[in-house]
C-alpha cells in the first residue's frame, strides 16, 4: 500500500519574504518527499510558488494591529485551514505567526510544530512606549507558544539562543541554531573590485530599525571630506511595517545628494559586484539576508555590533562593526576601508569562506531538512 507523503506546512505573513528567505528549502522539502502548502498573504510573488509543486491557502494577516478581537478571528482562520489540509509539521515564521500559528495548530490538534522566531521584530527593537508596554505580554506568548511538547524551534544567531534558554523559553534540547535564509554561492559568486570611485551599498527594506537614517547622515559625513565615495541604498518602503519610511522621509530619500536610492531592484548579486563595501547599520537582526549575499561575493562588511549582525562579522576579520544608532562611528568605519585597498581585499576573501562553510544554501536546506526529520525519529 503506497504511503501519502508527510505534509508540510509553513505560515508566514507575506509571500513575498516567504520566496526570498524560505523558498528554496520547500523545494528541497518538495524532492525528498514532503508535500508543502503556504499559508500566506496570497499576492502576485504566491502563484509563482504553484511551479515548485507548492500548494498555497491565503491569509490576511495584520502586521501593523494587535487587536486582541482581530488576532483572535485570525487565530479562527488558521484553525479551520490547518483542520482541512490536515498538516504533520506546521512551520510558523516570524513572531506574529510563531503566537498565532502556534495556537491555531494546537486548537487543530497539530501534533509537530517548528517555530521560527525570526528578528525578533519591533516588539523587541522599538524603544517607542507602544512597544515597550508590549514586551512583557509578548515574552509571555512566546514562552508559552516555543515551551510545549513536541515543538523545535529555529533560531538564527548565538545571542537568541543564549536569551531563549537563560529565559527559560525553551529548553535547549529543542532549538536549532540554523544561520539564516542561505545565499547561492554561484549565483552570487565573488568577483575583482570595480576601478574607482569606492561604492558603498546598503540592501534593505526602507525601515527606520534597518539604520536608514544612520546610513544617509553617514553617507553625508563622508561626503564631506571625501565626495568621490558614492552611496546606493537598495530597497523600498514596507506598509506592513511599523518603522516604514514616511511619505515625507521618501521624499528627502529622493532628493538627496549624498545617497542614491534606486528602489526595489532583483539584480542584487549584479549590483554587489559593482559595489566595494556592503553596510547594514541594523539595531537589531535574525540574520540579515543581505550581508550573507554580501559576503559570499566577497565584499567586505560595515554592520552594527548587535544580534544577528555580529554572527555575521568578526570586527576586524572580515568587517568593521560599529555602535548601533551612531553615524559617527559608522562614517568612521566606512572611511577606514575606503582608504584600505589591502583591508577590503582580505576581508573579502573572509567573506567568501566563511560563506561557503557557514551560509550555503545546501547547508542550511540539509540543516533545515534535519529539524522537520526529528519527529520522525525514534
Amino acid at each position: 500500500m503506497k504511503v501519502a507523503p508527510k505534509h508540510l506546512v509553513y505560515v508566514i505573513t507575506e509571500d513575498w519574504f516567504f520566496a526570498s528567505h524560505f523558498l528554496d528549502r520547500a523545494k528541497a522539502a518538495v524532492s525528498t518527499g514532503y508535500k508543502v502548502t503556504v499559508v500566506t498573504r496570497c499576492r502576485e510573488t504566491a502563484r509563482d510558488f504553484l511551479q515548485f509543486g507548492l500548494s498555497i491557502e491565503n491569509i490576511e494577516f495584520s502586521r501593523r494591529g494587535l487587536n486582541p478581537i482581530a488576532e483572535f478571528a485570525t487565530i479562527l482562520r488558521l484553525r479551520s485551514i490547518l483542520k482541512r489540509i490536515k498538516p504533520d509539521v506546521v512551520h510558523n515564521i516570524a513572531l506574529k505567526p510563531v503566537v498565532l500559528g502556534s495556537l491555531a495548530a494546537q486548537f487543530a490538534n497539530v501534533q509537530n510544530i517548528v517555530n521560527a522566531p525570526v528578528g525578533m521584530g519591533y516588539v523587541f527593537t522599538s524603544e517607542e512606549n507602544r512597544a515597550r508596554i508590549l514586551r512583557p505580554l509578548v515574552k509571555a506568548l512566546i514562552r508559552y507558544s516555543l515551551g510545549r511538547k513536541n515543538r523545535r524551534v529555529i533560531i538564527e544567531n548565538h545571542d537568541d539562543f543564549n536569551n531563549l534558554v537563560s529565559g527559560s523559553f525553551a529548553g535547549r534540547d529543542s532549538i536549532a541554531l540554523i544561520k539564516g535564509a542561505g545565499v547561492d554561492t554561484e549565483k552570487f559568486a565573488q568577483k575583482p573590485e570595480p576601478s574607482d570611485p569606492v561604492c558603498v551599498i546598503m540592501v534593505s527594506r526602507l525601515l527606520r530599525d534597518k539604520g536608514i537614517r544612520e546610513f544617509i547622515d553617514a553617507a553625508k559625513l563622508v561626503k564631506a571630506r571625501n565626495n568621490s565615495v558614492r552611496f546606493l541604498l537598495v530597497g523600498d518602503i514596507d506598509d506592513g511595517n511599523p518603522t516604514s519610511l514616511t511619505a515625507d522621509q521618501l521624499t528627502e530619500l529622493r532628493n538627496s545628494r549624498d545617497v542614491t536610492w534606486l528602489g526595489a531592484r532583483t539584480d542584487i548579486a549584479e549590483l554587489l559586484g559593482a559595489s566595494h563595501i556592503a553596510c547594514l547599520p541594523s539595531y537589531r537582526e535574525g540574520l540579515p539576508k543581505s550581508l550573507i549575499e554580501a559576503a559570499s561575493a566577497g565584499r567586505p562588511i560595515v554592520t552594527t555590533d548587535v544580534p544577528g549582525c555580529r554572527e555575521v562579522v568578526t570586527n576586524l576579520v572580515n568587517g568593521l562593526l560599529v555602535e548601533p544608532r551612531n553615524s559617527k562611528d559608522l562614517a568612521a568605519a566606512i572611511e577606514k576601508l575606503v582608504g584600505d585597498p589591502e583591508l577590503r581585499r582580505s576581508m573579502g576573501v573572509e567573506n567568501r569562506r566563511k560563506a561557503e562553510t557557514e551560509f550555503s544554501n545546501e547547508i542550511i536546506i540539509r540543516q533545515t531538512n534535519s529539524v522537520y526529520d526529528s519527529f520522525y525519529r525514534s
